[in-house]
């Protein structure tokens, strides 16, 4: 019985795992975006339904749901691998091989509706808003079954006449114009990706691709010779040529593309950085550039050319934090940061006498003398807290575990000795995965519950400092840290809650965790924040509530929360980002949704919104305008409904002045 038990969670933990990835899997091709998306939005929906089976306390899933999960998960993976070659696929072979793909779509719809209609809700504690939620994904793929899109014929036309042809003529640079206007084939990058998409294929095929890809990749160097032709420059800088000014230009139909902050680009490479670095003149720099760079032989700053003092970058854990926001804030997936796996671990170069020194520290740690314990612990936390090199050889040495051993004990200045340790280790790199490996995230959550003001405070900066690793949200969410650091957020000294939104914040960023904290309560806490007296914490409130505001929960409870007057407020007097931030909390809450933007007016919404989209930074005017777009076009239809329900008033009724007249 237990093995069904534990089974069956697995089971429901790589779905849910499954159905995140889908989730953050964006920008399908034009082709195929409209099915796609439709797929993709359907299977978000039921998260609900998984985190409900796996949080239930009857852990204990009947046999034939447990099939039926089984047969679900075999049908997510294959639409999980359909909806990345939408994504990431040659564009080409979409249209050329669209009745192919079609019927791959259809195959995978069929194979989920046939494990969802196997899913049996007895035994299962499952909520009546959920189960017609499922039932109304189930109703989407009955409908969709066998339904085919209008494909784009021409398309479909100019790209097989050109595929068959075997030679050129002049009446060719026609249909290849249409056919990279419609494919988006017009940049290097595009091209270049397309031409990867086609390699990947090539690979898949064991090096023999037969002559239809062969075909696709003599079609794709035409349409590369044509636009080079048509741009001489195409093989300038592309970061001069393809990102659009600010405020303007279109990636697909209808999704902007943000002009990329200067600060958050690594000056080496001019793209946005996904893991940078400070290095000795104060400078950042992504990481990988960077030791290229001194990997050349250089020793000094590539942009102020000072000598350096030292060749270790240290993180700036505060703009990657800030990339990530700003990532959240405007529909981009966040910069994955390289993984860690293969490369070359820090060497401490700390001396015997100092390793010697650590080792006696250690050996105190775990003797059973407490006031050995306590002044070990502390010295440990003194010796992490200013050195690099001794973070790298205390983790060398097998601190982490007897510290992560002490985060229980009932001494509250061992803990709070501990978990500072841990978060003064935690600042380099290699040790994150360590602590986390050590199953240090349930000890500190119990010091985030439980311990002194002081050891909560560093508890929830920890969290913050280990969540910098994508994979280590997922992780700290699960084991929940989420509900203690919103009770943090509520009543800590005005640190404490510093660190507890940091770590909210970060959490946040990850989809799965946003439910977590709108059910923990961070939204009543946020909105008090926003009000409270001194207003010390309203950069942070609005950071988190722009962040949960697209979160179906979050935009709920936010609104529900009677946060409409106090956003306008913001906007009106708020600081350039917090204006930024309450516009985007708005422009959720008021999609879809007439009452809010009834509210908004109310509350003298228009002029601020005016001066926002005149004078904000270029997010602030963005959302402004989309708010400005919105609310005119509900007025023009309240008027236009006023002026149709007057007409039908003061319409004369013939039968009734007959009778008034006979009268």
């Amino acid at each position: 019985m237990e093995e069904e038990e534990n089974g069956g969670g697995e089971v429901v933990d790589i779905l849910i795992e499954t159905v995140n990835k889908i989730a953050s899997i964006s920008d399908y091709r034009c082709t195929v975006k409209k099915q796609y998306c439709n797929l993709a939005r359907r299977l978000k929906l039921l998260i609900p339904m998984l985190e409900e089976i796996r949080d239930s306390k009857d852990s204990i899933i009947p046999q034939q749901t447990l099939k039926a999960l089984v047969l679900l998960k075999q049908a997510l993976d294959s639409a999980k691998d359909l909806l990345i070659f939408g994504c990431e696929g040659s564009k080409i072979y979409l249209v050329l091989e669209r009745e192919q793909i079609m019927n791959k779509y259809h195959e995978v719809t069929a194979k989920l509706e046939q494990a969802l209609s196997g899913i049996s809700y007895e035994g299962l504690d499952i909520s009546d808003e959920v189960k017609e939620q499922v039932e109304l994904v189930l109703a989407q793929f009955r409908r969709a079954k066998g339904r085919v899109d209008a494909t784009d014929v021409e398309l479909y036309e100019d790209l097989l006449s050109l595929y068959n042809k075997t030679n050129d003529s002049a009446s060719d640079l026609a249909v290849i114009r249409r056919i990279s206007e419609k494919l988006q084939l017009m940049g290097i990058v595009d091209l270049t990706q397309e031409s990867l998409a086609l390699h990947e294929m090539v690979a898949a095929t064991g090096g023999d691709p037969g002559e239809s890809i062969e075909k696709m990749s003599m079609l794709l160097k035409k349409i590369k010779d044509f636009v080079q032709t048509e741009n001489p420059n195409l093989d300038a800088p592309e970061r001069e040529k393809n990102l659009p000014p600010s405020g303007s230009g279109l990636v697909d139909g209808s999704h902007q593309m943000p002009v990329i902050p200067d600060d958050f680009r690594c000056p080496i490479s001019l793209e946005l950085m996904k893991d940078p670095v400070i290095v000795s003149t104060g400078q950042t720099y992504e990481r990988s550039c960077i030791e290229k760079w001194l990997g050349a032989g250089h020793d000094t700053c590539p942009k102020t050319q000072q000598k350096l003092t030292s060749t270790a970058p240290t993180p700036n854990y505060v703009l990657r934090s800030l990339i990530a926001q700003w990532c959240e804030a405007n529909g981009i997936e966040p910069p994955k940061r390289p993984s860690s796996s293969g490369t070359s671990k820090t060497v401490s170069t700390c001396s015997l006498a100092e390793r010697t020194k650590i080792e006696i520290l250690l050996h105190k740690l775990t003797s059973g003398c407490l006031e050995d314990q306590r002044s070990a612990a502390g010295e440990i936390r003194l010796l992490a807290k200013h050195n690099a090199d001794n973070r790298v050889a205390i983790a060398q040495a097998g601190a982490i575990p007897l510290l992560v051993g002490l985060l229980s004990t009932p001494d509250p200045r061992i803990q709070e000795h501990a978990i500072t340790a841990l978060l003064n280790l935690s600042i380099c790199e290699d040790n994150k995965g360590s602590i986390v490996s050590a199953g240090a995230v349930p000890g500190i959550v119990h010091v985030l519950k439980k311990g002194s003001m002081e050891a909560r405070e560093n508890a929830a900066a920890t969290l913050f400092s280990l969540s910098v690793v994508d994979e280590n949200k997922v992780t700290i969410g699960f084991l929940g840290a989420i509900p203690p650091l919103v009770t943090l957020l509520s009543e800590g000294t005005q640190r404490g809650k510093k660190d507890a939104a940091t770590a909210l914040f970060n959490l946040c960023i990850y989809q799965g965790n946003k439910g977590k904290a709108v059910r923990a309560g961070v939204v009543p806490t946020l909105m008090c924040l926003l009000t409270e007296t001194g207003g010390g914490m309203v950069d942070e409130a609005l950071a988190i509530l722009a962040i949960l505001a697209s979160h179906p929960e979050g935009k709920a409870t936010i609104g529900a929360a009677e946060a409409v007057p106090v956003l306008v407020e913001v906007i009106r007097n708020g600081s350039p980002r917090n204006r930024e931030n309450a516009a985007a909390v708005l422009v959720h809450l008021c999609s879809g949704d007439q009452k809010h933007m009834v509210e908004a007016q109310e509350h003298g919404v228009m002029g601020p919104l005016v001066d926002l989209a005149q004078n904000g930074t270029d997010r602030g005017k963005r959302k402004a305008q989309q708010l400005l777009e919105r609310i005119s076009r509900f007025v023009e239809q309240q008027n236009h409904s006023q002026a149709q329900t007057e007409a039908h008033i003061q319409q004369p009724q013939p039968s009734s002045m007959a009778n008034f007249g006979d009268s």
